[in-house]
């Protein structure tokens, strides 16, 4: 790297954990720091860790976080050169990276074009197409008319996926099995869809029933160089949000990785991409088979995992690459070594799965070799209850994947965050599986695992109730 910093002063339009790593990087490389924070957010570690923090706001996301406004009058009143949106939020609005550059203001990001030819999945679907990227069998166009969405699912043929064409994070997602129940649920998603993201417009697309979520990490310049930084696991979820991530992707044939590698640098060039980025796939569990899902023009929650097998600092290549400078590394010098697995940890009650802010009270990280805690928390800060519940990720590499996955035990017993709940025990209970240590995972392996539960907790009951009657 070069000894001159890539910008003088950089904002970051993000808060949490995400927003202290970037600004982790930003020091680094000897970049001055502005945070903006709302004003439920003024005790939050990232707003006393920056050169400059600025408020934009009240608590809503909407008045603050998502205010274009009010982030570009803070990086014009700070003379900050450039804004890293971090994920989540304004990460991927090509409206936002446009006023930025209209401002003269860095968007530390890809380009408008990029964002709006994925942003869209419907023309992302096209767009892998023409780059012979594998699809899943679906609907060519989004649409709104139930019963013109009915005949399509009837030709692609049930079970079908309904899904948003904007927005993600599993917002209007429904499994249909049936005609009989495809138009009340489609108008439910369109409902969903429509508050979430002022976008009715839907598509389908054919349900493959046991499959893997597999995304290849990409980073490009500027100048056209482009690669990718191998593959990562994201199969354990829940309600469609990733849970536990892991690289690399344990048990896929060398083959499908290498074609997966090919498929995404394809796509990703075919749009000229430059920045970091990350191409989506389903994976059926039974074949090995791929298929592109989407592609994600930002930075992933999950790019620890990356950065800990591949030794490199995803970050900030990116805000080299946002200066203009070429990558720092070919294709032939990406190495993966040894097994990372990332568990996000959560502030929500594990049994009602709602969030659960407060104030933490008693604090104690996890440390050791291998460790890595991406967090903005500390003892006595109040977890506010406006924002997503996501508080910390704990991280770690082992050089094998039965070693990682004991370090991660490891590390969630040594880890307390008093005073609030937390999905740490669901963590837990995942890693000791019989189905997880074996690497035999799949998007529905948690309500699988849920409901083999409720069965044996059902089992147990029945002499008593048999009991009972007998009395």
């Amino acid at each position: 790297m070069s000894s001159k910093p890539p910008f003088k002063k950089v904002l970051i339009a993000n808060r949490g954990e995400i927003a202290v790593r970037i600004l982790r990087a930003c020091h680094e490389l000897g970049i001055r720091t502005v945070s903006v924070y709302s004003k439920a957010d003024a005790d939050a570690l990232h707003a006393k860790l920056a050169h400059e923090s600025i408020c934009i706001g009240p608590p809503a996301a909407t008045d603050s976080y998502l205010n274009i406004n009010a982030l570009v009058s803070a990086a014009a009143v700070t003379g900050a050169e450039a804004i890293h949106p971090g994920y989540g939020f304004l990460s991927e609005n090509s409206s936002f990276a446009e006023i930025c550059d209209q401002c003269g203001i860095t968007f530390i990001g890809p380009t408008v074009r990029n964002m709006q030819l994925m942003g869209d999945k419907e023309q992302a679907r096209q767009i892998a197409m023409e780059h012979n990227v594998p699809t899943i069998p679906g609907t060519v166009n989004a649409g709104i008319d139930a019963e013109a969405m009915l005949l399509e699912a009837e030709r692609i043929g049930f079970p079908v996926l309904i899904k948003a064409r904007s927005g993600g994070g599993g917002r209007g997602m429904k499994i249909v099995e049936s005609a009989e129940n495809f138009i009340p649920t489609f108008e439910q998603a369109k409902r969903e869809v429509e508050a979430a993201f002022n976008d009715p417009y839907l598509y389908l697309e054919k349900y493959v029933s046991r499959a893997r979520h597999v995304e290849v990490q990409i980073i490009g310049d500027k100048q056209g160089n482009l690669v990718h930084l191998g593959e990562r696991d994201c199969s354990i979820q829940r309600r469609y949000q990733k849970l536990i991530e892991e690289a690399p992707a344990h048990g896929l044939r060398q083959e499908t990785k290498d074609k997966m590698y090919d498929a995404a640098i394809g796509l990703a060039k075919g749009i000229k991409y430059a920045s970091a980025g990350t191409i989506e796939f389903l994976v059926d569990v039974a074949t090995q088979n791929f298929y592109f899902i989407e592609m994600n023009t930002r930075l992933q929650v999950e790019h620890p995992v990356t950065e800990m097998v591949t030794h490199l600092d995803i970050v900030k290549e990116q805000i080299w690459v946002a200066a203009g400078r070429e990558l720092s590394f070919k294709q032939e010098e990406v190495k993966l070594q040894g097994h990372a697995i990332e568990a996000r940890i959560n502030a929500e009650d594990p049994e009602t799965m709602m969030p659960s802010p407060g104030e933490i009270v008693g604090y104690h990280p996890p440390g050791g070799p291998g460790v890595r805690l991406d967090s903005a928390i500390y003892d006595r800060y109040r977890v506010p209850p406006y924002y997503d519940s996501l508080i910390s990720k704990l991280v770690v590499c082992g050089e094998t994947r039965e070693e990682a996955i004991q370090k991660l035990l490891v590390a969630l017993d040594e880890y307390i965050i008093g005073g609030i709940k937390t999905n740490m025990d669901l963590h837990r209970k995942v890693l000791r599986t019989e189905y997880f240590q074996t690497g035999n995972v799949h998007t529905k392996l948690l309500e699988e695992l849920q409901k083999i539960e409720a069965e044996a907790k059902s089992a147990e009951a029945e002499p008593e109730r048999l009991k009972v009657g007998q009395e």
